[in-house]
């Protein structure tokens, strides 16, 4: 908590700032020009005896039997009982415009009950995408990203062995049919759909090329008429405008994460009048039995006597206080700050007004 005051703290100290235009390349994106997430299915061998257990694995065996097979090994009927293999999910992406021959990276994941993949070295792996074809296939040597030590009675493990990566690992084979050049226009979607900064990259685009080229669809949509340009290609358009400045206008939001207790806030956020009023009740109690013995020599048995003391402590909070029109969430957090008032009591704080219709902003609760 202690730190959660001193980042709010220094977060109000910073004076608010207008705000800066950014680049219309890291605001929206180009419709069509998108990746391609790729998964196979294969086997990891080498690995040290931590590979699955093929009888709670059955599935590890058969993919063994059929990469022998394709192999010219003739296994039909072998018992094997191997712990240096294991069975994975091979994926990756294809990013757009890749050509045959380029290399991409991929993660391994182990899908049975092996214990790590440190060492082992993933079998040639075909990659298909969402239409069942094969774009890519993978191979090599897997980095794991945690390390296992295990003895006769304790065993420790740091990060996820059963997870890694190939750099690399995965060379292209087929490239996606899309000719880029064909196309008549661009749509530009906004990553965050919103009217006003859609209307100002349609008036940058249109200030920088002219011809009334760019055209607002609706708050996520931007077309491009490429006939209107006059710049050639779609490739030469896509050059001229994605470095344009826009100042991109954003929805007024709070974002509180309870388990830390941090508190985000826009400087677009209002709040109207409300009254707020809080405070903390401790229920407390404490129990002292107390053991009662007969006298010397007489009859009877030692009892424990029951002694409790209950009580209810109201400690001090924030009274009735008014926060006027059009008051800024952050200077009604600055004032909160400065009474010590907890993060975690802020955010019930927040909710509460924004409960009661006066907090005007988006609030998300993580």
């Amino acid at each position: 908590m202690i730190r959660a005051l001193m980042v709010l703290a220094l977060l109000l100290a910073v004076s608010p700032v207008q705000a800066q235009s950014v680049r219309i390349k890291d605001l929206v994106e180009v419709d069509g020009v998108r990746s391609n997430d790729l998964v196979g299915y294969g086997l990891v061998v080498g690995l040290n005896g931590t590979g699955d257990g093929l009888r709670n694995a059955p599935f590890t065996e058969e993919i063994m039997q059929n990469i022998l097979e394709r192999l010219g090994v003739n296994v039909t009927g072998e018992q094997f009982r191997p712990r240096n293999v294991a069975a994975v999910f091979v994926t990756g992406r294809l990013p757009p415009f890749s050509r045959a021959g380029s290399q991409i990276d991929v993660t391994v994941s182990a899908i049975g009950d092996a214990k790590s993949l440190l060492g082992g070295t993933l079998i040639m792996t075909p990659l298909n995408a969402a239409d069942g074809q094969i774009y890519a296939v993978a191979q090599g040597t897997i980095i794991a990203g945690g390390v296992e030590a295990q003895g006769d009675a304790a065993r420790v493990v740091q990060g996820v062995p059963t997870s890694g990566v190939i750099p690399a690992g995965a060379r292209i084979e087929r490239e996606v049919e899309f000719d880029f050049t064909q196309l008549s226009s661009l749509r530009l979607a906004l990553r965050e759909p919103d009217f006003t900064t859609a209307a100002r990259i349609e008036n940058a685009i249109n200030r920088r090329i002219g011809n009334r080229a760019a055209q607002m669809l609706d708050a996520g949509t931007v077309s491009v008429d490429l006939r209107r340009t006059g710049l050639g290609t779609p490739a030469r358009t896509v050059v001229a405008i994605e470095n344009l400045p826009v100042e991109p206008e954003r929805r007024a939001r709070v974002v509180v994460d309870q388990r830390s207790g941090t508190i985000v806030m826009g400087e677009d956020v209002r709040i109207s009048r409300v009254a707020v009023s809080q405070g903390n009740l401790t229920l407390r109690i404490q129990e002292t039995p107390i053991a009662v013995q007969p006298n010397p020599f007489a009859e009877g048995q030692t009892v424990v006597v029951p002694r409790s003391t209950a009580g209810i402590i109201e400690e001090p909070g924030i009274g009735l206080a008014e926060i006027p029109e059009g008051t800024t969430l952050s200077e009604v957090i600055a004032g909160l700050n400065a009474l010590g008032v907890s993060p975690r009591d802020m955010i019930d704080i927040l909710k509460s007004i924004k409960a009661a219709g006066a907090l005007h902003a988006e609030f998300v609760v993580m």
